[in-house]
């Protein structure tokens, strides 16, 4: 299995909104029909008007397989670390369970630590103890307790 990583283009959108929306809570709250892409359209746009912003891809054999969304953040907590979030891990259904996510998050920490970032957070639904559970797998711990207000 030849993997790469490598930064989304505009291409790869279709395969990303479709995996996006190809589980069952998230297809709650994403609108993957053909006639509503352009909201993810916009989204790339402004996405791309800013550096700190990005898709990490995963291809085998040249197949888009997975993605997440990798933010680098300034802040003066933490004597001014910088960190990274990680946020819309996927992977191409008939495709979990061969080390493609480990694979795809461990390249995220190491364009984290490149950029000088000293932590790396992510946010997972609590609904999804599977995810959960590869997470702290993978060295993640929840320390602290999310929360959201989410606008109408």
């Amino acid at each position: 299995m030849n993997t790469v990583h490598r930064f989304a283009v505009k291409a790869d959108l279709p395969l990303i909104i479709d995996m996006l929306a190809d589980d069952v809570i998230a297809l709650l709250r994403e609108t993957p029909e053909e006639e509503r892409r352009d909201v993810y359209l916009h989204a790339w746009e402004d996405m791309q008007k800013d550096q700190f912003n990005k898709l990490l891809v995963a291809e085998v054999d040249g197949e888009l397989v997975g993605v997440l969304q990798l933010t680098y953040i300034s802040g003066l907590s933490r004597s001014g670390m910088k960190r990274a979030q990680i946020e819309g891990i996927r992977v191409e259904r008939g495709r979990r369970g061969h080390g493609i996510g480990r694979d795809l998050v461990g390249a995220a920490i190491g364009l984290a630590k490149a950029q000088g970032c000293g932590l790396v957070q992510l946010t997972t639904d609590k609904r999804r103890r599977r995810a959960n559970d590869f997470y702290e797998a993978l060295g993640f711990a929840p320390t602290h307790e999310g929360m959201k207000l989410v606008f109408d």
